[in-house]
């Protein structure tokens, strides 16, 4: 009985221990970036891990250096915009694939899941000549309008709408309602859970999107979070505090948006329906 407990109490450190580590290898990086914004660029440079003193003087330096209001602007149209108009058109999908029995919808399914295959480096140059032809160049349009049907969050959501309750449906037609006024005012609020958890994941890839906002916006008015703060390490003598004041502010709008929302996150990942 003792050899059990010992055993047992053995087990339970090695399981602390091990999310100990895992716990520092990701918040360190956090930790890094938030000491790098209070010290100076040769300090960050010599691997100083202590907190400094020049922390206003980098934000001074990034107000003076970067256009502010109008980077988050272009950032938060982008990633609200983005947000919801991915949510309506791929809930929307996803609640049709599950509801709507046809022929070929299994067939249908299928093939999308198989284009989530295809990698985006594939499909630039197409996206490219195709925003140009429509004269959507340096737009947000160009921007958000690839990713409204998304397919992940599609499948997302075809998932989460299995474990809908059909009975609200038939209750809801037998009350007279169209398909319309059941997805609004039946589906939606029971799958509040999985919306939240859809926003958070779609907020965060467009927020936090890069390779094509780079290609498509050209001109510095336009130019959003990510991509002002890639490029202020562009510069010969690179200031890295000002690099991590600008990485906290893209950092911060996700960290507000996950702490909101991260009840609502965790039931939805594990496809609680209320």
């Amino acid at each position: 009985m003792n050899a059990h407990l010992v055993f047992s109490a053995i087990r339970r450190g090695l399981l602390y221990l091990g999310l100990s580590i895992a716990a520092f290898i990701s918040i360190f990086p956090f930790y890094w970036m938030v000491v790098g914004a209070t010290n100076t660029s040769p300090d960050i440079a010599r691997g100083k891990a202590s907190f400094g003193t020049y922390f206003f003087q980098n934000i001074a330096a990034f107000f003076a250096t970067v256009d502010v209001p109008r980077m988050f602007w272009n950032s938060a149209f982008i990633a609200l915009v983005g947000t919801a108009l991915t949510l309506i058109v791929s809930s929307l999908a996803g609640y049709g694939f599950e509801m709507f029995r046809s022929r070929f919808r299994e067939r249908i399914f299928a093939l999308l899941l198989l284009l989530l295959s295809i990698p985006f480096a594939a499909l630039m140059v197409p996206l490219f000549i195709m925003m140009a032809g429509l004269g959507q160049i340096n737009t947000y349009t160009a921007v958000i309008l690839p990713g409204i049907a998304s397919i992940f969050i599609i499948f997302y959501f075809r998932q989460a709408t299995k474990a809908f309750p059909h009975e609200l449906r038939d209750a809801a037609r037998i009350d007279g309602l169209k398909e319309w006024q059941i997805f609004l005012f039946v589906y939606m609020p029971v799958m509040r859970s999985t919306y939240a958890a859809a926003t958070i994941i779609v907020f965060m890839a467009n927020w936090n999107n890069y390779l094509w906002p780079l290609i498509v916006l050209q001109t510095g008015d336009m130019k959003t979070v990510t991509l002002i703060v890639s490029a202020l390490s562009y510069a010969y003598v690179p200031d890295y505090g000002v690099i991590m004041v600008g990485a906290i502010a893209a950092t911060l709008p996700t960290l507000i948006i996950f702490f909101l929302l991260q009840r609502r996150f965790v039931e939805g990942m594990l496809g609680a329906v209320k």
